[in-house]
């Protein structure tokens, strides 16, 4: 039986039904396109036999686009009626029982996942995007690549570059996992209802090797929250809670990583971080 997708109507149907009023705390912006679903996917190189771990699916259009191509989901849904509905609308649309698993939990929350994925597909929120791609990306390791959905400023300070007007802790925090990058835009007219703001996509690939233990993550990511907590800082006077206490000491261990303590931490790359932080045992 072929795999179909969601309508609009169907959507709205489902919405009142299940007595759901799309709420911005949730990010209950329902994508009602059937192109924009399937470009997502596309986008995300989502292949047969993959196992993808969607984060968020709602009512599942995006979830019958991915199971469209013959992969698996493991669903992670905070909403328990639309976790509960999920396995039957995706049922009367064709998906075989043991292609789709759902979680009925918060995704901050969870700390394994049915299948053991290895794509991850979200469309998230504002204000639990970042948290919950930092988690993923730390909690499973297996997820060697993925595409997320997100509002236009998180995407583009996930994938900013050093030295770019929105670069900050969370595009260091992200490339510490590997490389990110915008995606594609996502028309508000997609959505029901429509938004206020602009969406984009931004797809990541896990590197081949890991930058260190995770002993040394927590390091790296305690100096990159000091360093960002007041931007334009010198980073000996930024860093010198951390490294130290004083701007002296600081100077000293970041003469040693070999960068500059006139910097600011806008200017740093992921491994400028690391170099810092194994400096501190040096």
């Amino acid at each position: 039986m072929t795999v179909t997708l969601l309508g609009a109507t169907e959507i709205r149907r489902l919405a009142a039904e299940l007595d759901v009023t799309p709420t911005k705390k949730l990010g209950q912006n329902f994508v009602v396109d059937a192109n924009t679903v399937r470009k997502i996917v596309h986008v995300g190189r989502v292949q047969a036999g993959e196992r993808v771990v969607e984060v968020g699916p709602g009512l599942g259009s995006l979830t019958l686009a991915i199971l469209e191509t013959g992969a698996s989901v493991t669903a992670v849904e905070i909403d328990h009626r639309l976790a509960a509905r999920l396995a039957e609308t995706a049922s009367a649309h064709g998906v075989p029982a043991d292609a789709l698993t759902v979680v009925d939990a918060d995704a901050l929350r969870i700390n394994e996942l049915p299948g053991d994925p290895t794509v991850l597909v979200a469309n998230l929120p504002y204000n639990v995007s970042v948290p919950v791609l930092l988690h993923f990306m730390e909690t499973f390791p297996n997820l060697q690549r993925g595409i997320v959905m997100v509002q236009a400023e998180v995407g583009e300070r996930l994938a900013a570059p050093p030295g770019s007007k929105v670069y900050g802790a969370p595009s260091v925090k992200a490339a510490w996992y590997g490389p990110w990058r915008l995606a594609g835009n996502v028309s508000r007219q997609v959505f029901w209802p429509v938004p206020n703001i602009d969406s984009v996509l931004v797809a990541f690939e896990r590197d081949a090797e890991p930058r260190g233990d995770e002993e040394l993550r927590k390091k790296t990511f305690r100096i990159v929250d000091a360093a960002f907590q007041q931007r334009r800082k010198m980073l000996r006077q930024a860093l010198s809670v951390v490294l130290g206490g004083t701007a002296a000491e600081a100077s000293a261990i970041l003469e040693r990583a070999g960068v500059a303590p006139t910097a600011r931490g806008e200017q740093l790359t992921v491994d400028d971080f690391v170099r810092i932080a194994e400096a501190l045992d040096g």
